[in-house]
Parts: structure tokens; sequence; C-alpha cells
């Protein structure tokens, strides 16, 4: 904390990592969830939608806190499943290890 008793920039991005890292697990557990329908008969296009808007948080956020890494994953997992218009194994595939990269990523950043 400085003198005049205000955070710096490093402590008050600290304190929003702290808020927003609950919301960028469940956003992580989306594409996760996204990653099985993708496999699924019963197929649901609103799943996947749900899984690019998470995608497309996750891109935004993570960047907002340097982990350039994690935006590009984000951005590919958001097409994945926003261009998903049938079950697809490799997307599935790839949506899983894109999720397990940024649940990593989250756990690393702490």
């Amino acid at each position: 904390m400085q003198q005049n008793g205000a955070l710096s920039v490093d402590e008050a991005m600290a304190l929003l990592w702290v808020r927003f890292l609950p919301h960028l697990h469940e956003r992580v557990r989306v594409l996760e969830q996204a990653s099985s329908a993708l496999l699924k008969e019963s197929f649901e296009p609103a799943e996947c939608a749900e899984a690019g808007a998470a995608a497309h948080k996750l891109a935004g956020v993570l960047g907002s806190f340097g982990l350039h890494e994690g935006t590009h994953l984000a951005r590919e997992a958001e097409a994945l499943c926003l261009d998903a218009s049938r079950p697809d194994a490799i997307a599935s595939a790839r949506v899983a290890e894109i999720a397990s990269q940024l649940r990593a990523m989250l756990a690393q950043r702490g």
C-alpha cells in the first residue's frame, strides 16, 4: 500500500484476480462440459453457444491479467464451440485439452 493509503496497481490487480478467480473457474467448467456435449448423441447447439460466450469472456479477462497464452487458447476454444454444427470428436478433444491447459494456468497463477 502506498503512503497515502491508496493501493498500488499491482495490489489492485491482485485483489481483482482474487475476485474474478471463481468466475474464471466456472467458465473453464463450462468449456469442460462443452467438450462432452460435442460427443453426445443429443448434441445441443445452445451448450456450445454458452461455451463460446464463456471462452470469449475468458479471453478478455485473461489478457487483462497478462495471461496472453490463455487469451489465445480461449479464442481457439470460442471458435471451436461457435463453429460446431455437429458433434465432432476432434473438436471435443481440443476443447477438453484447452480447458485443461486453462485450468492449469489458473492454478499456477493462484
